[in-house]
């Protein structure tokens, strides 16, 4: 079933809808979330929150991107949680790749429409492999280690890669006066 006609089951109040998103995303929801909490018990019970706050947001919202909506829940629920759960023994690679980022992007709590178009834009100027690269350390809450197994990179061209595209980032942020 393509997005399009989840949707639409989502507008109908059909909870089909919540059945063809877990089949569809489901995978890749968990996988998010166990990146962040590395606890599948917690890493589900973020998924299965997903699916109602997705459920709740459908309509009015109606989402260009299904997956990127899903995710993008599946992966703020999840870095709460983590913040909940750990407050004093947090996720280390997690936390690392969020400093990381940090140095080149303000990290509020909520991302603006203006920072998402820019990074959007940014990614999309990037070549494949540097933007796997970032969205899979910055969004997917991916392991340099895993990273490089997927690049078929060494773990050290992976952190020069992602280092050189945090300071282009940062440039092309700079160049159109967004506050970094």
């Amino acid at each position: 079933m393509n997005d399009q006609d989840i949707i639409a089951l989502y507008f109908a109040r059909n909870e089909q809808a919540i059945r063809e998103t877990d089949t569809k995303y489901g995978k890749v929801c968990m996988q998010v979330s166990m990146n962040i909490l590395e606890s599948r018990p917690d890493a589900e019970e973020c998924v299965n929150d997903t699916y109602l706050k997705t459920w709740n947001s459908i309509p009015p919202t109606k989402p260009a991107s299904l997956c990127a909506f899903v995710c993008r829940i599946a992966r703020n629920l999840s870095v709460s949680r983590l913040r909940k759960l750990t407050a004093a023994r947090r996720n280390r690679d997690l936390t690392v790749s969020l400093e990381e980022l940090e140095a080149c992007i303000p990290m509020p709590d909520d991302t603006s429409p203006e920072l998402a178009e820019l990074l959007t834009a940014f990614l999309r100027e990037q070549g494949e492999t540097d933007r796997v690269l970032f969205v899979g350390r910055y969004w997917l809450a991916c392991t340099v280690e895993e990273l490089a197994r997927r690049t078929g990179l060494t773990q050290k061209a992976v952190h020069m890669r992602l280092f050189k595209t945090r300071e282009r980032l940062r440039a092309y942020l700079e160049e159109r006066r967004y506050r970094v």
